[in-house]
């Protein structure tokens, strides 16, 4: 079995929000199908499908009822049969969201199977990563069972040995289906200290983050399931350093092939946490960047992503999502796709969705955003202050409709949207960038056509150039004799620097100054190719 996935590029689709074929606001399995032309003509390999299975949809199909179903209003198990087909008849692969740190407390386990989850009499004081306390009394059993998410969402006990069997049947299944690999849902929670002791301040995380058992379970489901297939793992893991991700990733420990990381996305985070947002410092970014290519390189493997359903959009977090939007995408794109790692794109990255500005907290429906809001109003927060933390950092950017014409609702459905559909979607849709041979899209294409065709990309070595330098972001790709010299300009300022010899690989503008100084434009991006011989 090759390390395929090395060369992919996973694009992940929201099902929700990404395309509605039968009007119910609502996007659809069918609607995916629709669209896989377009997504091969992207250049994608792996598909990440966000949950389908059956779900009462607390948290958008994290709450899975029955892991053997698909919810209804995606569609039935002959939608998916006809999708995987589709999707494997153009050369891409399925990777499914595996969710098995939690159920909803609407499957059958939770009705038949007390020990399958985790129960207490007396609670600890563990609070809820969507706010509140982490545990919800049963009145039927008198006991207290463990939520770390909504209290829709029970805690399973990997303790028990008859759970893991029984998560290990229904990976098989789905595996046996023809499905390509998993991308694993808060994984690195499975593994509780059984003791359950308080945590400072409520914050139990180190005691179900990288928990004590956590290793033996990955590999007891390599044994038991992966390792008997040919597919691809990512390992959602929050809270899991690069010293964590060296095990995690490392091919001779038999866990996953690569983790999610979020150490980069939280350097935005002022001291109140996520909803605390201040200015990105890029010398913070550049460093943490850094540390991650150097501490998996010939060990394990990057996952390479900017966005995912759980993100703001990149191109309103990190660039200039008015003047500079197309630029500043680019540049974005590309400091990210010339490293080491496999890149994910998340729908309507390819075409520069930027956040988005609902007036009325009640256009909101993430459960996060909405614990969040009710709970800074108790306290005493102003309603304004709240909004502007939502408007930077809320789930719900990156869940509006994917935008894919300027018609009505941006061609996302004839009917009523699940969520508003951002009001931009006129100037930013896909019909629109196919149209623009000079759009982020085909940008994109482009930088997936390179990591396909040069080997550096995924081989060479990685090293920081001006690390102290504010606004610019540069760094080379050595691979023997052979080198790459990439700089991405994060500001609307103009910088000067001694230019690097080569051709240039590939820029987001057209040209450049001729002499011996590069002059980088606002939100400039350009890659030098050193190469001998070229």
């Amino acid at each position: 079995m090759t390390d395929w996935w090395k060369k992919s590029t996973v694009y992940q689709i929201y099902p929700r929000s990404f395309m509605d074929s039968d009007g119910d606001g609502i996007g659809d399995i069918q609607g995916i199908i629709q669209k896989l032309d377009y997504l091969k003509k992207l250049g994608i390999d792996i598909i990440w499908l966000s949950p389908v299975y059956d779900s009462p949809n607390d948290d958008n199909g994290y709450d899975i009822r029955d892991y053997y179903k698909i919810m209804r209003e995606f569609g039935t198990m002959d939608d998916f049969d006809e999708m995987l087909d589709a999707i494997h008849q153009r050369g891409m692969k399925l990777m499914m969201d595996l969710v098995v740190n939690h159920t909803s407390d609407e499957h059958k386990w939770f009705q038949e199977h007390d020990d399958f989850y985790i129960w207490r009499d007396e609670p600890n004081n563990w609070k809820s990563v969507f706010s509140g306390p982490a545990w919800d009394y049963d009145e039927a059993r008198e006991q207290y069972y463990l939520h770390i998410f909504s209290k829709k969402q029970p805690d399973l006990n990997w303790e028990n040995p008859k759970l893991r069997e029984k998560v290990y049947e229904m990976m098989r299944w789905w595996l046996d289906k023809g499905v390509d690999g998993f991308r694993m849902d808060v994984i690195n929670f499975i593994s509780k200290d059984p003791a359950l002791p308080d945590g400072p301040d409520g914050d139990g995380s180190q005691h179900f983050m990288n928990g004590p058992r956590i290793h033996e379970f990955l590999r007891e489901m390599n044994d038991e399931v992966l390792l008997k297939y040919d597919c691809v793992t990512v390992g959602e893991m929050p809270g899991a350093g690069t010293d964590d991700a060296r095990i995690y990733t490392d091919p001779e420990n038999r866990e996953v092939n690569m983790i999610f990381t979020f150490e980069h996305m939280d350097l935005d985070g002022g001291p109140g946490g996520k909803w605390d947002f201040r200015e990105l410092n890029l010398v913070d970014l550049k460093e943490n960047l850094e540390k991650w290519q150097h501490a998996l390189h010939g060990v394990g493997w990057n996952s390479l992503y900017w966005n995912n359903h759980d993100q703001p959009r990149i191109v309103s977090r990190f660039g200039d999502d008015d003047d500079f939007r197309v630029k500043s995408a680019k540049m974005l794109a590309t400091c990210l796709h010339m490293m080491q790692g496999t890149p994910y794109i998340y729908q309507g990255e390819e075409i520069g969705m930027t956040n988005v500005t609902f007036d009325s907290i009640d256009d909101y429906k993430d459960i996060e955003t909405l614990n969040m809001y009710k709970e800074k109003l108790e306290a005493g927060v102003g309603h304004d202050d709240i909004m502007r933390s939502i408007y930077a950092k809320g789930r719900d950017n990156a869940r509006t409709p994917m935008q894919w014409s300027k018609d009505a609702n941006g061609g996302f459905t004839s009917g009523e949207p699940w969520i508003a559909v951002n009001p931009n979607y006129r100037e930013i849709n896909a019909d629109a960038a196919l149209e623009d041979t000079d759009s982020i899209f085909y940008y994109y294409q482009k930088l997936i056509e390179l990591r396909k065709s040069e080997d550096i990309i995924t081989d060479g070595d990685f090293r920081l150039l001006h690390r102290n330098h504010p606004e610019v972001f540069a760094y080379e790709r050595v691979h023997g004799v052979a080198q790459l010299v990439i700089y991405c300009n994060f500001s609307s300022n103009e910088h000067r620097f001694d230019r690097p010899h080569g051709e240039v690989l590939i820029q987001n503008y057209d040209g450049l100054a001729s002499g011996d100084e590069l002059v980088l434009r606002p939100w400039e991006a350009v890659v030098f190719d050193q190469r001998k011989g070229k």
